[in-house]
């Protein structure tokens, strides 16, 4: 079998000890295709992002780099604009015919708090090679907020993989056809399938939110806290056009609604040159059984998080700003996303991060 391992392999890679987690495994952190990496007890502030590079230990890279450390175990300021590096409570055994992939999660994204893994040897961010044995470690960067932040808060996940399993464009389109993966637009399919931003809404007129650029502390652990208007502010159009400014972070929303079938997974692709200078969507990972009928859901909107890099642009309703790639699952889930587990954003709209409110 080839395909992304689902929660019950991720279960006995525990069992076995491809995967030791430092600590007992947290509710809920086996995810139906991923598995959730908790932050351990300290985050070293850096001078830069880096990764270690063949042949070199995160840990000799730190004493290049390290400026000071601050003990999360009693929780701690992560800066905004500041580079930190926490070791994870999670190490890997790797069997040599798995490989492995991580993201942010969902509402880190969402957050605007760039994470991503590294390993040691590791010469590209989220890449884990097939018999890694070692440590992981996460590179946090807040962007827009400053966080308070906790050792066993879990920030990015990781998803492993046998062999390569990516649908092509033939088999997306057979699987569209038997599965109707969009609704609300057409199917786009080129490397992957193409969505667009929703900038016409069916009610009102609100089509996203902006960052605020200096606001109060986010307490990661507090949920539906925050009023959303002390730290973004909403944006507005009657004419399906939206002005990106650089350098603002923004949440929007896809005009289609997204179906990932249980046998399958999919990821977000987080930027594409050919469309505009931005990228969206930090937090690439769609679960088996998202927005799909069985699971409580009837397609759900992708969010988008963009960001704006060096020029204004202009946004127009219907433009299509990335792609969703599929691929097979070795195994159907025993836990579809929506279905009886903690999953915050089935049959979700335009929606900010858990920690607001409404």
């Amino acid at each position: 079998m080839t395909g992304v391992l689902a929660s019950q392999q991720i279960a006995a890679m525990i069992a076995s000890g491809a995967i030791l987690p430092g600590a007992d495994l947290a509710p809920g952190q086996i995810q139906p295709a991923s598995l959730d990496l908790r932050l351990g007890t300290e985050a070293i502030r850096v001078r830069a992002s880096f990764l270690a590079g063949a042949g070199r230990r995160v840990a000799d890279r730190l004493d290049e780099f390290e400026m000071h450390r601050v003990d999360l175990t009693q929780g701690a300021v992560l800066e905004k604009g500041c580079v930190y590096v926490v070791p994870l409570l999670e190490r890997l055994a790797l069997p040599d015919d798995l490989t492995a992939v991580a993201n942010a999660k969902s509402s880190t994204g969402r957050l605007d708090l760039l994470t991503r893994t590294i390993t040691d040897g590791g010469t590209e961010f989220d890449r884990v090679p097939r018999g890694y044995d070692g440590p992981l470690y996460a590179e946090i960067c807040p962007r827009s907020f400053s966080v308070l932040a906790r050792t066993g808060m879990r920030l990015n996940q990781i998803r492993f993989r046998r062999g390569q399993s990516v649908l092509s464009d033939a088999e997306l389109s057979a699987l569209h056809e038997a599965e109707t993966l969009v609704n609300g637009g057409p199917a786009v399919i080129g490397e992957g399938l193409g969505f667009s931003v929703d900038l016409k809404p069916d009610a009102g007129m609100l089509v996203g939110w902006r960052a605020k650029p200096h606001t109060g502390l986010i307490d990661l652990d507090k949920i539906g806290h925050y009023d959303p208007a002390e730290f973004w502010d909403p944006l507005h159009s009657d004419k399906g056009r939206l002005i990106l400014d650089p350098d603002a972070f923004y949440i929007l929303v896809s005009r289609e609604a997204v179906h990932i079938p249980p046998a399958y997974a999919a990821e977000m692709a987080p930027y594409l040159a050919m469309v505009g200078e931005f990228r969206v969507h930090y937090a690439g990972f769609f679960d088996p059984g998202f927005g799909h009928a069985g699971a409580g859901g009837t397609g759900s909107r992708g969010v988008l998080e963009v960001r704006c890099h060096e020029a204004p642009f202009v946004l127009e309703h219907g433009q299509i700003v990335g792609r969703l790639v599929y691929e097979r699952m070795d195994e159907a889930p025993e836990q579809l996303y929506g279905a009886g587990i903690a999953s915050n954003y089935q049959g979700q709209g335009l929606k900010l991060s858990k920690h607001f409110r409404g």
